[in-house]
């Protein structure tokens, strides 16, 4: 009676939690949450219909970043700023290396991600045509390069009746229809006497970027030109805004560095000026500078990257549609820009911000290699020194303390973004220093506190911070993996928002070992019904919030995280799990995984995430290029130095101790197993989550390595506390299985 009393009890806490943190996402999935994520021209709000008689500027300054805007060398992009929304804007296109002017341009005019494959530089010159002009072969984008949404923004203008004009050939690319057209043409703004003429605008500045191209491509130098050169090439760009604006009348402009200036990604400027846009925060417009309006103070971010100061380059294309009253195409991925209040603060703070933004995402671009070099390195090192003195029992409580430091420095990769690392003289050195003090404490602390004799103890401690610093990010908008060394950055732009694919394999670990841990005490106290409970209550509230749309947005985790918590409570439980039974767990996180993304396909296409974008691409039959890139990317893994000798190693070290455990481990995982019988059910459930989620995550082997990485340590460490010290058998348990699985 009392096991069920606590189960009904447990059930409830997870409920309410679960309703509380999910109902606002889930009331837009029943069309509840109205305004923002609507688009006009798809049942748009009041505020999407008022903007829809805009005139409409887009004006790109390829290369531009914020570190290149003062008020003494850029004086009209710093007096812009300051009547703007300002972010930063992720310029990455298809290329690892750097977007190029062509490939920003083209992204702008297909609305997704989009590249010209070997030729990288400047947009082709248009051929005049009337008052217009045509881009040259525009055709061979989709019929050659495979570019097929090429022409999108300026056909969906063109479809509505709205008429457009190009200043400049990159600007010509951005807004020419599937015939290549743009409705008026000029080479640069001094040709253009009448700026009313069109309703969508798109100029380009070339002066910052032009520096780098030579013989039409861009620089494979990260830095092709002098620190002064560039300064002046900045000036160049900055008088020529400065003439342009004043003949812009109460158009809304938006600013943009629509690619990148070397093969080494930034994040670039993005200001808007003009009527505030659709966002939590925002008040009605009432004017340029009026409160309410993207005045100083406010912050420039979009859906598309659940950042309040981020935003992507199709949000270029969709923010035009919006202003323009056009209901955005399908293929369009991005979503209408919005501005976001900050509570205060001056201009120059706001720049400040963005700059730090920019550091700290290339420290981590720069710096991830090293890391996990080095944490493979660390990692076998001690698989290897931990062998030799196992099997001597030698300087145990060293071996002890080395794995649970080791455990620990996953958490602290995060914890460290509490800090602000970035900001310093030396971010590289301070990012560093700071994870092995956090590491350090976290260590002292499990081997330390009161649990330090109980064999689950530092465990317990260290897969508990894991969890809650992870649960406690997907809650609050995941501000410690953005540009973090086990996350991701925008820099990279592979990933914006919810839970990247090595802190699934973190999480899924750190859950299961934590509950199979508290499970031990309740099986301890013959109440293994209960400890089943708990596995799969808080197992699938973590599962939830890991797939949720809007909060951890994964795919592939919702796959692999079902069989993990299933094997793990089905052993705890004392049962067998067949190969039959664990595909078809597989095959029930499929199933839930692709519900959630139907229901993000129900909502609006502005309001979806990639799962709801995926659902419809398996709707129309368009899903396998996904696939393949996917396969491929997961399949290059298992080559990658860094990653591998972890998944080795320990494999290695587990399979040598299971088989003949009195050699490798001096018996210290069948005592740890003895001691604590659920600590086998949490391992087998951590790997069996790690490997699905290796085969149907495009990360492969990082999700699996990570997972080892966090789970052999700590069980390790446990082992050798029971072999230290001992504990009593547990008295009131069932037998569990010996090895858990069964052919």
């Amino acid at each position: 009676m009392s096991g069920t009393w606590v189960r009904r009890a447990l059930v409830a806490v997870v409920f309410g939690v679960s309703v509380v943190t999910l109902a606002p996402t889930t009331a837009a999935y029943a069309g509840l949450a109205a305004g923002p994520e609507q688009r006009p021209g798809q049942g748009g709000t009041a505020a999407g219909e008022k903007a829809a008689g805009e005139r409409m500027v887009l004006v790109g300054i390829p290369g531009l970043m914020w570190s290149d805007v003062t008020p003494a060398d850029t004086p009209a992009l710093w007096r812009l700023a300051g009547e703007s929304a300002i972010g930063s804007l992720s310029a990455r296109t298809v290329r690892k290396d750097g977007t190029c002017p062509y490939d920003g341009w083209l992204t702008v005019s297909a609305g997704v991600r989009s590249a010209v494959g070997g030729r990288c530089g400047m947009a082709p010159t248009p051929e005049a045509s009337g008052a217009g002009a045509v881009v040259p072969e525009f055709s061979w984008l989709w019929e050659v390069r495979e570019q097929r949404d090429a022409g999108t923004l300026g056909q969906a203008l063109h479809t509505a009746g709205r008429t457009t004009m190009a200043v400049g050939p990159g600007a010509a690319l951005a807004l020419a229809d599937r015939a290549g057209r743009v409705d008026v043409y000029a080479a640069d703004a001094g040709q253009v006497s009448d700026w009313t003429r069109a309703d969508v605008v798109a100029v380009e500045i070339p002066d910052l970027i032009a520096p780098y191209i030579s013989a039409d491509r861009l620089s494979e130098v990260p830095e092709a030109v002098s620190p002064q050169a560039r300064r002046a090439a900045a000036q160049a760009a900055d008088a020529k805004l400065g003439a342009l604006l004043p003949r812009l009348g109460q158009a809304t402009v938006l600013v943009a560095g629509v690619g990148d200036h070397g093969p080494v990604p930034h994040l670039r400027v993005a200001m808007l000026r003009g009527p505030a846009t659709t966002g939590p925060d925002s008040a009605p417009a009432t004017g340029l500078d009026g409160a309410g309006a993207t005045g100083p103070g406010r912050t420039l971010g979009a859906r598309s990257t659940h950042r309040d100061d981020m935003i992507i380059l199709p949000d270029l294309t969709a923010t035009i549609l919006a202003r323009a009253g056009v209901a955005a195409p399908p293929n369009v991925v991005g979503v209408p820009v919005e501005t976001h209040g900050t509570g205060g603060g001056s201009l120059a703070e706001g720049v400040a911000a963005l700059r730090t933004a920019d550091v700290a995402g290339q420290t981590i671009r720069n710096t991830t290699g090293v890391f996990f070099t080095t944490l493979a390195v660390l990692q076998v090192l001690f698989y290897l020194t931990a062998f030799l003195l196992l099997r001597r029992r030698d300087r145990l409580p060293a071996v002890r303390s080395a794995a649970v430091a080791l455990a620990a420095i996953p958490a602290s990769t995060y914890l460290v973004n509490l800090l602000p690392w970035a900001r310093t003289a030396q971010p590289v050195l301070t990012l560093f220093a700071s994870i092995a003090a956090i590491a350090a404490a976290l260590t002292l602390v499990a081997l330390a506190g009161p649990w330090r004799r109980a064999v689950l103890g530092p465990l317990t401690v260290i897969a508990a911070v894991t969890a809650a610093v992870l649960l406690g990010d997907l809650l609050t908008g995941t501000p410690l993996q953005l540009n973090s060394l086990m996350g991701y950055t925008g820099v990279v732009g592979a990933r914006y928002y919810g839970l990247g694919n090595i802190p699934f394999a973190l999480l899924a670990t750190a859950v299961l070992l934590v509950t199979t841990a508290v499970a031990d005490r309740l099986v301890r106290s013959g109440r293994k019904s209960v400890a089943v409970a708990l596995i799969a209550v808080l197992g699938a509230f973590a599962m939830l919030l890991d797939g949720w749309p809007g909060v951890g947005s994964d795919f592939g985790g919702v796959i692999a995280f079902v069989p993990g918590i299933a094997v793990t409570a089905m052993i705890v439980a004392g049962r067998r799990v067949s190969v039959v039974k664990l595909g078809a767990f597989c095959a029930a996180g499929g199933v839930l995984v692709m519900t959630i993304a139907y229901l993000d396909y129900l909502r609006p296409p502005a309001s979806q995430t990639h799962l709801g974008r995926f659902a419809g691409q398996v709707a129309d039959g368009t899903f396998l290029p996904v696939i393949s890139r996917k396969l491929g990317a997961m399949l290059a893994t298992l080559l990658s130095p860094n990653l591998m000798p972890v998944v080795i190693a320990a494999f290695a070290f587990l399979v040598f101790a299971l088989l003949r455990p009195g050699t490798a481990s001096a018996g210290v995982l069948p005592v740890a197993f003895e001691r604590a019988p659920t600590l086998k059910a949490g391992l087998l459930g951590a790997l069996v989550s790690g490997v699905v989620g290796m085969l149907v995550n495009d990360s492969g082997a990082a999700v699996l390595s990570m997972a080892l990485a966090l789970a052999v340590p700590l069980v390790l460490s446990a082992g050798i506390r029971a072999l230290q010290y001992g504990e009593p058998a547990p008295a009131a348990t069932a037998p569990i299985p010996p090895a858990g699985l069964a052919g």
